[in-house]
């Protein structure tokens, strides 16, 4: 059975979000700053499962623990699909996530709201020093804001609309956006597979 999980990811945010989604599993969940030797790994996979096992795979191979990462995409349907699984460096490689938004809301700036559909994808991977994988996937459908709006949260939290909502993911307090993001479907799934024993090492 699993008794340690190692995060892997650098992500301040994210480790935040998947500490509240995992933390109460009773296993220890170790993150990259106990591990300063481990690999930084480069998420140049063409789609977000790539790059979520290649990460997991990764840091299970260097600290000899399970690891498990994800990875999220943002797909704009005005857009044909774009920033997909760039979403992180959409505005360049050392862009903040302001950055990303701003350029966002930009290329939809003469695009109505009706048309300005769009949906988180994340996929989480589970990684053994085996080198055996298991992946879950979550989705969360909404629209681009015409403007950012709210302070919590991060990446495009500011500017993805909840239209039953009629709120931002920014706009919603951990709690309630642990509930119904596309990460929390995504690691509902993980811990389903990790609650009923799936994975062992």
């Amino acid at each position: 059975m699993i008794r340690e999980l190692v995060l892997a990811t650098r992500n301040r945010d994210k480790v935040i979000e998947l500490v509240a989604l995992l933390g109460d599993l009773g296993i220890t969940i170790r993150t990259l700053d106990e591990f300063p030797d481990a690999p930084d790994v480069v998420e140049d996979g063409d789609t977000c499962e790539a790059n979520a096992v290649k990460k997991a795979r990764a840091i299970a191979e260097s600290t000899g623990l399970p690891a498990v990462a994800d990875d999220t995409g943002l797909e704009v349907d005005a857009l044909g699909g774009r920033p997909g699984v760039y979403a992180a460096r959409y505005a360049g490689e050392d862009a903040t996530y302001e950055d990303n938004c701003r350029k966002l809301l930009r290329e939809l700036t003469s695009v109505p709201r009706e048309h300005r559909t769009a949906r988180f994808l994340t996929v989480a991977a589970i990684a053994l020093p085996s080198d055996r994988i298991q992946v879950a996937q979550g989705t969360l459908e909404g629209v681009i804001a015409e403007e950012a709006s709210g302070t919590l949260g991060f990446g495009y939290d500011p500017v993805f609309l909840i239209p039953e909502l009629g709120k931002t993911l920014a706009q919603l307090p951990a709690d309630q956006k642990n509930k119904i993001s596309h990460r929390a479907k995504a690691f509902a799934k993980m811990r389903e597979m990790l609650s009923a024993s799936l994975v062992k090492v």
